[in-house]
């Protein structure tokens, strides 16, 4: 990984907006910082697009759509885009899958979920799970004593087992049924809502994040930036990111947002 000091100045000023992860990236601690959050405000107002893509839940991200700078977010690793119209007050929603398949699959992930917690000592459902739609999130060290990786990795074992789609998170391990990942919905949203075809410009948009389940975005953008955390988990991404921030967590993430900003002004 090279420090974000090495990206290309003259590249700067083709970004057009910037994916985020939320937790560990643009959170500190657990907490949205005052400048994480006028990072966003700031890319923003200089009118860069600024998107979430979050393993977090359905309910959190109805929030965020409506109350962050933001313009839009996908939520659940990819399971749906939200936007909110701000004109129309209007929350706009694209899911994968139809309720009843939605249905159909939280069935199923509860009863593993309790498989989970049974046999994983100091595992729990997360505190978020109410709150979702489409996945399972096993708490591993956000509201619960830090596990082991041993443990974590029993967690993925017992979710693979069962013919889901596993990723670990920085906090939680995430499953669900279905292929999509957060970089599926991430282009969807993009050809929807932005007009863009991510396929032709992932070079104008940059990503950052922190953990394996950012592992998709990582490998697709050319301009995939990590926050410098992302070093705790560096023997178990396949793909690193491109770049990585000297400052960790939300602080990580400002200083990726100052680069940009300093480049849109000229400085």
């Amino acid at each position: 990984m090279k420090p974000l000091s090495a990206f290309p100045h003259a590249e700067l000023h083709t970004i057009r907006g910037v994916f985020t992860d939320i937790d560990d990236t643009l959170t500190t601690d657990g907490q949205l910082t005052a400048e994480a959050y006028t990072a966003m405000e700031r890319l923003r107002g200089l009118g860069l697009i600024v998107v979430p893509v979050t393993g977090r839940p359905a309910g959190w991200c109805d929030h965020i759509a409506r109350m962050w700078p933001v313009d839009g977010i996908v939520g659940e690793n990819g399971a749906f885009y939200f936007r909110y119209d701000r004109e129309k007050r209007r929350m706009g929603r694209h899911y994968i899958d139809g309720d009843k398949q939605r249905t159909a699959n939280r069935e199923r992930l509860a009863a593993l979920g309790h498989k989970i917690v049974e046999q994983v000592p100091g595992a729990a459902i997360s505190s978020d799970q109410p709150y979702r739609e489409t996945d399972l999130a096993i708490d591993y060290c956000e509201d619960v004593a830090p596990l082991p990786m041993s443990s974590v990795d029993r967690i993925v074992a017992l979710l693979d087992e069962a013919g889901a789609t596993v990723k670990v998170a920085s906090i939680h391990v995430n499953a669900w049924f279905g292929t999509y990942d957060k970089l599926s919905m991430t282009k969807k949203f993009a050809a929807d809502c932005l007009g863009v075809d991510l396929g032709d410009a992932e070079g104008n948009f940059i990503f950052i994040g922190d953990s394996p389940n950012d592992a998709p975005m990582f490998t697709f953008f050319s301009h995939a930036v990590g926050v410098a955390n992302v070093r705790d988990f560096e023997d178990r991404l396949k793909i690193a990111p491109t770049y990585v921030t000297k400052n960790k967590n939300g602080a990580g993430f400002a200083e990726l947002a100052t680069i940009l900003i300093d480049a849109q002004e000229g400085l």
